[in-house]
């Protein structure tokens, strides 16, 4: 079936459970909208596409994703302009991204055509659980699986595609402290750290741990060989601004390719910024800390935007940096960019989609 052929069904909801949301209180990650796209991959096609009511699927126990890790999933956010219309930041480099993911996982690409019509369908839908509260968006979690039932080390011969979606607040409401990992390995040239890999997380959850249990937000992760060079920070990419100039570690197959990374660098070249995309050194950045040339540092990615970035712990020292307040860069970038996702700002670069309700 050719997918602009599709019509896609809709089961709703008997009830919508948004009376039962205290958009005022959203606590990230927690809380779904009433409805949830789903498609099914068999026989080498993508096929009976539909948009249900959000809910738990049932699964057999050999399902081979549970096994082998064949898992990925997207991020990225809706939000309601001034007219109430419904806009998207940048969905197709999201899918671009998720794309690039399936290849390097084994699983099979989705088309434009299909991601686009059930990500409009379902955002038709639920529109009313888009905040319109700032600072707040509704978070779309694109995601695939294998769902194979048979224990063997092979890639699946069927998947499930679905997106969820839910609202949110921010993500970190204060700057964060990281601490720098000498030992632990986010992932290595020739791997799958570039892709959003559902185990590229799971693998990262017992050293963030053991850095929060020293009273530490998060890690900096540094490259695999030599653990000289920084890579990112948590779950996100990260920046530094060293004597006027935005610095970010160049793209590899260990860095995820951040499609907020590719924003926020373009909006600061769009401000008159020197950025430089290239090997950072963690010497470099504590040397430029000591001569107070670090003026700031922060996260970049979805879930967050820009996270600031309060104190770097390395080699049994804690190295704070300039208040948020006073950060030229990070801050003046954020507000450009929260202008353009929510329609306050020219869209030069054509990254906002409108969805026609």
């Amino acid at each position: 079936m050719s997918v602009d052929t599709f019509t896609i069904p809709v089961q709703r909801v008997e009830k919508s459970r948004i009376s039962e949301v205290d958009f005022d209180n959203l606590q990230f990650g927690k809380t779904f909208s009433d409805h949830m796209f789903v498609v099914d991959y068999k026989d080498g096609v993508w096929q009976d596409p539909q948009v249900l009511p959000y809910g738990n699927m049932s699964l057999s126990p050999a399902t081979s994703s549970l096994h082998y890790g064949q898992a990925l999933f997207e991020g990225m956010k809706a939000y309601k302009d001034a007219n109430g219309d419904l806009l998207l930041f940048r969905p197709l480099a999201n899918l671009k991204r998720l794309n690039s993911s399936a290849e390097r996982l084994c699983m099979p690409e989705l088309p434009e055509e299909l991601f686009m019509q059930g990500l409009e369908q379902l955002l038709r839908l639920d529109a009313a659980w888009v905040p319109s509260k700032a600072g707040s968006s509704l978070y779309i979690r694109p995601l695939m699986f294998a769902t194979d039932d048979f224990i063997g080390v092979r890639p699946s011969l069927t998947y499930r595609f679905l997106i969820i979606a839910g609202p949110v607040g921010k993500y970190y409401d204060v700057p964060v402290k990281v601490a720098v990992e000498p030992n632990y390995v986010r992932s290595a040239e020739g791997g799958a750290g570039y892709a959003k890999a559902a185990g590229n997380y799971a693998a990262a959850l017992l050293p963030t741990r053991k850095m929060q249990e020293k009273g530490y937000d998060q890690l900096i992760w540094t490259d695999a060989k030599e653990h000289k060079y920084v890579e990112e920070s948590g779950t996100m990419n990260v920046m530094f601004v060293i004597d006027d100039v935005l610095i970010t570690p160049s793209l590899s197959t260990s860095i995820l390719h951040g499609v907020t990374r590719d924003s926020v660098l373009q909006v600061a070249k769009d401000l008159g910024y020197k950025v430089e995309e290239r090997k950072v050194a963690v010497e470099e950045v504590i040397e430029a800390h000591k001569a107070g040339k670090l003026q700031e540092a922060f996260g970049t990615g979805t879930a967050a935007i820009i996270s600031q970035i309060a104190l770097i712990h390395y080699n049994g020292q804690d190295y704070e940096l300039p208040p948020v307040e006073g950060r030229k860069v990070s801050n003046q970038v954020a507000i450009e960019l929260d202008k353009i996702r929510t329609g306050q700002a020219p869209d030069k670069h054509n990254w906002v989609y409108k969805v026609s309700l």
